[in-house]
């Protein structure tokens, strides 16, 4: 069992509905982006520890893999679990779970932090780093399968 912090929950609007009558790739992504802004928020980077830190987050690579359709008005929530940190970047996991708790996507996530007076990357605030640090996080050898995997066709033999 994957540690894990629920950091978004919402249910899939008519709108995010696609021609094959389920949750249309693109809203996967946006759900996800969400869980980013709500981690944000979490870790004191929301609108106003954004200003008074001068300091944002800026998503370096995102991989999501389907795993499940979601359909219209079905409630969705995201985990998130760090996988790994250094001073100034992270490198997440999330989850996209039902009401059943079946994971219906991951997106694993590499996000840095970013001065926003010199456009440069930089540590996270000591403020925004002790919050960081109180996520769940695993060691490599418990990370959860599929994480730090290539994509690519598998060749059959």
């Amino acid at each position: 069992m994957i540690e894990s912090k629920q950091i978004w929950n919402g249910r899939v609007l008519p709108e995010w509905v696609d021609y094959n009558g389920h949750l249309n790739d693109a809203y996967y992504a946006l759900i996800f982006s969400r869980s980013l802004d709500a981690l944000m928020d979490e870790i004191g980077l929301d609108e106003e520890g954004r200003k008074a830190n001068a300091y944002t987050i800026f998503t370096l690579e995102a991989h999501i893999k389907y795993l499940k359709e979601a359909h219209e008005n079905e409630e969705l929530h995201t985990n998130v679990t760090v996988l790994n940190k250094d001073e100034k970047r992270m490198h997440l996991w999330f989850e996209m779970k039902n009401e059943e708790n079946t994971t219906v996507a991951t997106s694993e996530q590499m996000v840095m932090g970013m001065d926003q007076i010199s456009g440069r990357p930089a540590p996270f605030p000591d403020t925004v780093d002790v919050r960081i640090n109180q996520f769940p996080r695993l060691p490599k050898e418990n990370w959860p399968t599929g994480a730090n995997t290539l994509m690519g066709i598998r060749e059959k033999k």
